[in-house]
């Protein structure tokens, strides 16, 4: 069930019923599915608020930058939200960068650059823009930028992406900080990559960078993590080197499996302060800017995915609920085998469970979002959410299958504004010839 007290997703009576009806806020989930059609994201623009302030207090006592994971969920409406609360942002492609540009330049100051493949173009509109600093991954990347810088005759600030060689118990797609990953650099050639790099006229060295996955629970891993990179920061001022940023990464994760009405945001902003003791009792002393790039924690409870009941179909063995959603609108269940909730829209007291796979109508076994799951009874035309579908659910939809991508609307108290008109047939093949 959604968590009540988040006030975000929650049941109430209806208005023309009174059978409890699932509710963004104080709007009824099946009037916007009734205007703005199926499949639908719905974002809480409340609990985004909410839970980036949750950031905010348990950092209060070091000087921080949130820096937003725009991966996670990049649309405009939602980075200038995010934006207007004070915000910086974690890029990851030239794309992301020019997303944050649009919604406001001056954010640029605030802007790290990330991932493993940046190419010349990139590393250039990042120059321009003079955002805060890149994460370089690698020594030909640093000498790529170096090139880039010189040709612009600006300089441009760095930190290394140091792998500190941590395991961290989340699934191996989004694990990162181990040695045999492709991320990073390892921590024990650092210090003299630094010494290259702070030789450089067009290179500023001013961070140390590390990121060891993503959807990570259990905040010991970075609490390792982050004691191998206050010893790096030691030996570079050692060095000469005036390192005032520690990118502690993201990677905190959310509770997708929920029991009753599962966790409160209370218990979210418990995690978040013993996070924040975990990255920043290591760096005691240092006197260091901590940057953050949660993405997942802030705006991933904030989403639900709504999607109607097409076809129930009984085979030889299963039960299927046929829905207009498919793994092309949210893949993380076949890509991750990761579990959502689903929830009824409508709740029918007393309704026998049955249990039910959960499919798609795209042209793929893969294409499912529950297997074997419990679910009250639902009859064809029945409105169901997928709870916590605002990371990584848009950000990776595809028209596999020529299938048109969703519309997404904002709730904001008792305002609902579309953030993404629903994708037309023109739109989806202006660009073929």
């Amino acid at each position: 069930m959604p968590r009540q007290d988040q006030k975000a997703f929650s049941y109430r009576a209806g208005v023309l019923s009174r059978k409890p009806a699932l509710h963004c806020g104080t709007v009824a989930i099946s009037r916007l599915a009734e205007k703005h059609g199926t499949p639908l994201y719905v974002y809480s623009a409340d609990l985004i608020r909410d839970r980036y302030a949750s950031f905010g207090r348990a950092f209060r006592n070091v000087p921080n930058t949130v820096c937003y994971s725009v991966k996670a969920n990049s649309n405009l409406s939602i980075l200038r939200l995010l934006a207007k609360l004070g915000a910086g942002f974690d890029v990851v492609s030239g794309g992301e960068l020019e997303r944050v540009l649009r919604v406001d330049k001056r954010a640029a100051a605030k802007v790290v650059f990330s991932g493993v493949g940046k190419t010349v173009a990139e590393m250039e509109a990042g120059i321009r823009a003079d955002i805060l600093m890149f994460n370089v991954e690698s020594e030909s990347e640093l000498w790529a930028l170096e090139a880039c810088a010189k040709k612009l005759k600006k300089v441009a600030r760095i930190a290394f992406r140091v792998n500190p060689d941590v395991s961290a118990s989340t699934h191996p797609y989004i694990a990162t900080g181990l040695q045999k990953h492709k991320f990073g650099v390892p921590i024990e050639d650092a210090r003299e990559l630094y010494r290259r790099a702070h030789a450089s006229e067009w290179l500023d060295v001013v961070g140390v960078s590390t990121h060891i996955g993503s959807q990570i629970t259990d905040v010991s891993p970075f609490r390792a993590a982050m004691s191998r990179v206050a010893e790096l920061v030691r030996s570079l001022r050692k060095d000469g080197m005036e390192v005032r940023y520690v990118d502690a990464g993201g990677g905190l994760g959310i509770t997708y499996e929920h029991n009753g009405d599962g966790p409160s945001q209370p218990d979210f902003r418990k995690q978040v302060t013993e996070y924040a003791k975990a990255v920043t009792e290591p760096l005691r002393g240092l006197g260091l800017h901590v940057l953050l790039e949660p993405g997942r924690a802030i705006v991933g409870p904030a989403g639900v995915l709504v999607t109607r009941v097409l076809y129930l179909k009984n085979g030889s063995a299963k039960r299927f609920a046929v829905v207009d959603a498919g793994y092309n609108d949210l893949i993380r269940p076949t890509l991750y085998g990761a579990h959502h909730d689903i929830v009824p829209v409508v709740r029918n007291r007393g309704a026998e469970e049955t249990l039910y796979d959960v499919v798609g109508p795209v042209c793929e076994t893969g294409d499912f979002f529950a297997r074997d799951r419990s679910l009250p009874a639902m009859s064809e035309g029945d409105l169901i959410a997928i709870l916590d579908a605002g990371a990584y659910g848009m950000s990776i939809a595809s028209n596999y299958n020529t299938r048109l991508k969703p519309a997404e609307v904002l709730v904001d108290g008792g305002k609902v504004r579309v953030i993404r008109r629903r994708e037309s047939i023109d739109d989806l093949l202006r660009n073929e010839l």
